[in-house]
C-alpha cells in the first residue's frame, strides 16, 4: 500500500490561512519554557556568585565553565592565577561552602525542586558535596 506525498503547503480546514506544515513540530527549535527557566536560573546563579569574592567567582566560573561552557582543570585555573592546583582546590571548596549557605541556596532551590530532571552534573556535584559535609 503506497502512500501519496503531501505538500507542507497544503491547506488544512476550511480556511486558507492554515497549512499542513503548521502542525509539524520543529525538533530543532528550543522549548520556550526551557529557555525561560534557563535564563532565570542563570540570572539567580549570577546573583549568588556576586556574593562571593571576585577571585572565588572567577575560579568557579572557570572550573565549571559558567562563562564559555568549557570546564577547566585545577591545573589550568592555577596557571591563570599563578598559584598551585591545591590552592585553587581550596578556593573552590571555600566558594562552594559559601554557596551552600541557606540564604544563598534558597535563591536557587526552587529551580531544582520544581522538576526532577533539573539535576545536571554541576548540581549533582554541588549537592553531593553538601551532603558529604553533614
Amino acid at each position: 500500500m503506497a502512500q501519496q506525498p503531501i505538500s507542507l503547503q497544503s491547506p488544512v480546514g476550511d480556511s486558507d490561512d492554515t497549512n499542513f506544515g503548521d502542525f509539524i513540530e520543529d525538533k530543532g527549535a528550543e522549548n520556550p519554557y526551557d529557555m525561560t527557566a534557563y535564563s532565570l536560573l542563570r540570572e539567580k546563579l549570577m546573583d549568588v556568585l556576586d556574593s562571593l569574592t571576585q577571585r572565588e567567582r572567577k575560579v568557579l566560573s572557570l572550573r565549571f565553565g559558567l562563562q564559555d561552557g568549557y570546564s577547566r582543570t585545577l591545573e589550568e585555573v592555577g596557571k591563570q592565577f599563578n598559584v598551585t592546583r591545591e590552592r585553587i582546590r581550596q578556593i573552590e571548596a571555600k566558594a562552594l561552602r559559601k554557596m551552600r549557605h541557606p540564604t544563598r541556596i534558597r535563591q536557587l532551590h526552587g529551580f531544582f525542586d520544581a522538576e526532577s530532571n533539573n539535576s545536571g552534573p554541576g548540581f549533582d556535584h554541588f549537592k553531593r558535596n553538601k551532603d558529604a559535609e553533614k
